[in-house]
């Protein structure tokens, strides 16, 4: 078993930045890929980012190119998502996700975080 646990999200204007972050804990993290989804109201689950278990390949989805960063630190078990010049469009509630394969499908990925919201007013 892995348990995921996010944190760093909140409210932010339009252009500003959040950090979140993905504290693993269970089995040998560096063992997993880990991605970042989000789900907006209404919305089904969309891939934002990931990254292979060494931190060697990363991907994003077009929309957050350029303005989202993914990073790991396997000695902290920890994942984390770089968001600058955040639009209204990016709220929704993000979660991270751990799966020992490489995937942008979430049905591919073992175990999920609870999710944070992250909200981008106007």
């Amino acid at each position: 078993q892995v348990q995921l646990v996010e944190s760093g999200g909140g409210l932010v204007q339009a252009g500003g930045s959040l950090r979140l972050s993905c504290a693993a804990s269970g089995r040998t993290f560096s063992r997993y890929a880990m991605a970042w989804f989000r789900q907006a109201p209404g919305k089904e689950r969309e891939f934002v980012a990931g990254i292979s278990w060494s931190a060697g390949i990363t991907d994003y989805a077009d929309s957050v190119k350029g303005r989202f960063t993914i990073s790991r630190d396997n000695a902290k078990s920890t994942v984390y998502l770089q968001m600058n010049s955040l639009k209204p469009e990016d709220t929704a509630v993000y979660y991270c996700a751990a799966g020992l394969g490489w995937s942008t499908t979430p049905r591919e990925y073992d175990y999920w975080g609870q999710g944070t919201q992250v909200t981008v007013s106007s």
